[in-house]
């Protein structure tokens, strides 16, 4: 168990090892979940955890397999046409 103070501006400071264990760095973004009994502090994820399953073939391709010729000069493309836009 660890005891930390409230600042006179809300701040908690979170002690170094629980930092270090939990990977709370500078600029971590948390979550502060009411229990009912007290508040729970947990790190946001950047996304919610997926499986491959939940996420595979999600844009269902529906056109014959491209080879990775094709995807290039796709890219390519798409550059040139970004590229003309700026000027």
């Amino acid at each position: 168990m660890e005891i930390a103070k409230i600042s006179e501006t809300g701040q908690v400071i979170i002690p170094t090892e629980m930092r270090k264990t939990y990977s709370l760095e500078v600029g971590t973004e948390i979550i502060l979940i009411d229990t009912g009994k007290g508040i729970l502090i947990q790190p946001k994820q950047p996304f919610p955890s997926t499986t491959l399953n939940e996420v595979a073939g999600c844009l269902k391709y529906q056109g014959s397999p491209k080879t990775l010729e094709d995807m290039d000069a796709a890219i390519s493309k798409g550059v040139q046409e970004q590229w003309h836009d700026c000027s």
